[in-house]
């Protein structure tokens, strides 16, 4: 794949998990995160680190899975493994949060282990799209 390629499957996967993950955080599950993490959560957002993450993982999702399936020419690969992907990427922060925070919320835990699968799917679908 050559640089364009990447860029192109680069922003495509990262436009659709941004904008996906800004209507979830913002709007759908805002209530939701304050209520169960209260303090635990910044009254501002630091926009630096999140956009680290955000390049760092979307990156990740085109080298390890949006790449692998359309060299295999399957969407079904690039769901499937940008599935699994967003659930070992999630349960990372969510599971090592709740070995380490005090009384970090479950609540929170099982739902951000499904977004994680839902948004890395939809997203790894959208760079799979554009690749191909």
């Amino acid at each position: 794949m050559n640089t364009l390629s990447f860029l192109k499957s680069f922003a495509a996967t990262g436009a659709t998990m941004f904008a996906l993950d800004m209507v979830w955080l913002g709007v759908v599950a805002k209530g939701l995160y304050a209520r169960e993490m209260g303090s635990l959560l910044r009254p501002d957002v630091k926009w630096v680190p999140a956009l680290l993450f955000y390049i760092l993982y979307v990156a990740a999702v085109v080298v390890f899975v949006v790449i692998p399936a359309a060299e295999r020419k399957s969407l079904a690969r690039a769901l499937g493994f940008g599935a699994f992907f967003g659930l070992a990427a999630y349960a990372t922060y969510d599971l090592t949060s709740l070995a380490l925070i005090r009384d970090f919320p479950v609540l929170i835990v099982i739902v951000d282990l499904a977004w994680g699968m839902v948004l890395t799917t939809i997203a790894s679908g959208a760079g799979y799209a554009v690749t191909r």
